[in-house]
């Protein structure tokens, strides 16, 4: 398990990643609404910093709710249509539209389109460069952290803009499935450039968690493959191009660059919005009894008003109870990869995420042979017969 140490980077279904403003973020700045009082940071042996419980939580409690210090939506998503928020992500294309879209149909309708979340009367575009934004305060925020440096009015769809060649060169190196955007690099260094306080900006994002030059070099491998240097090199050349600052030079420098890859390959927390799943969700009332359904309907009206007053957050919920005292850590592995040998997991989150996993799990496994789960899955293989094969396939469909 990772400690939970965030960024708030966002990246979009909307994807997109995220860079947090309270968890992860040094000793002596706030973790964010509330947190300080129910959660603190302190170092690990293992992994840097961890956030520690200070008091108890129950199953499916929420432990903290925050908004990214600065997100962006994944490129590639962008490229392939998908309407989000350019500031918090939030999707812009309806539930219909969103299905129309997947699904190539675009006649279908989709029942009930009053249990769409997305308010299209309340979008706003960007008067200069037409980006879009789910309402006016969304707007006026982007414009006053960072968009006012990184607008590009009427070059919005210049290919010869630096920002634009940042961005496609960024494409050409980082395909789908997305982890990273250089977009939010980009957006990092605009805000501290329009801060009126740069210092407190800066500040907030030293304290994030580093790494040594080694282990950077490892991350920078990871997101950009086998032709990492020259890529690096190439990116970081646009980079200096697009967005150079003086107060920020040591950012620009090759160690410099390298250390920013792996502050947001290592502390960035995906973001993910769906009006499309929303709708699903609040659909699955229409097969209650009447008076239940009417019920949540009544529910449901007034949790659109509640959602509609506030911003998109980071939430994370509590999966098992937590006492005081004991870490609080989130998965870096999906449900597959969880489900793998104990030598398997810690292969990958070395790999990945330059740590060793000392979680209940992988403690109680210790005595386990040191084998990849391929190994086993052959070990597996040479014990069954042809019935089990043919079994396995028809459990699978």
């Amino acid at each position: 398990m990772q400690p939970l140490v965030l960024v708030g980077l966002g990246v979009g279904v909307g994807e997109g990643l995220g860079l947090g403003v309270g968890v992860g973020v040094g000793e002596g700045l706030g973790l964010g609404v509330g947190v300080g009082s129910i959660a603190e940071i302190s170092r690990t042996t293992s992994s840097g910093k961890g956030l520690f419980a200070k008091r108890p939580f129950r199953k499916g409690d929420t432990i903290l709710a925050e908004q990214p210090l600065v997100s962006s939506q994944f490129l590639w998503n962008a490229l392939y249509k998908y309407r989000a928020c350019e500031y918090c992500l939030r999707a812009l294309e309806t539930a219909e539209e969103n299905a129309r879209r997947l699904s190539g149909l675009p006649a279908l309708s989709l029942p009930h389109p009053e249990l769409c979340k997305v308010r299209p009367d309340r979008h706003q575009a960007c008067p200069h460069c037409q980006v879009m934004y789910c309402s006016a305060e969304c707007r006026q925020a982007a414009w006053e952290q960072h968009h006012k440096l990184l607008c590009l009015g009427p070059s919005h769809h210049d290919p010869d803009h630096p920002v634009n060649k940042l961005q496609d060169a960024w494409r050409s190196v980082h395909y789908p499935p997305e982890t990273s955007s250089i977009m939010i690099m980009a957006r990092m260094v605009a805000t501290i450039k329009q801060a009126q306080d740069k210092e407190r900006w800066q500040k907030l994002f030293s304290h994030f968690c580093s790494r040594t030059a080694n282990e950077e070099e490892e991350i920078a491998h990871k997101l950009l493959g086998e032709k990492f240097r020259g890529q690096l090199a190439l990116l970081r050349n646009l980079f200096t191009t697009a967005l150079y600052e003086d107060r920020l030079s040591q950012w620009f420098t090759p160690e410099g660059f390298r250390s920013l890859f792996s502050l947001v390959g290592t502390n960035g927390q995906g973001i993910g919005t769906s009006s499309l799943s929303q709708w699903v969700h609040a659909c699955d009332a229409l097969e209650l009894p009447s008076q239940q359904r009417e019920q949540l309907d009544s529910f449901i009206d007034q949790l659109y008003k509640d959602i509609d007053k506030v911003k998109i957050y980071a939430g994370f919920l509590a999966l098992s109870d937590i006492s005081p005292g004991e870490e609080i850590c989130i998965s870096y592995l999906d449900c597959c990869q969880r489900d793998r040998s104990r030598h398997s997991r810690h292969k990958i989150l070395r790999e990945n995420y330059l740590f060793v996993c000392s979680c209940q799990k992988c403690t109680s496994q210790m005595a386990d042979a040191d084998m990849t789960s391929e190994e086993e899955e052959e070990e597996e293989g040479e014990g069954e017969t042809e019935g089990d094969d043919i079994e396995d396939e028809m459990t699978d469909v």
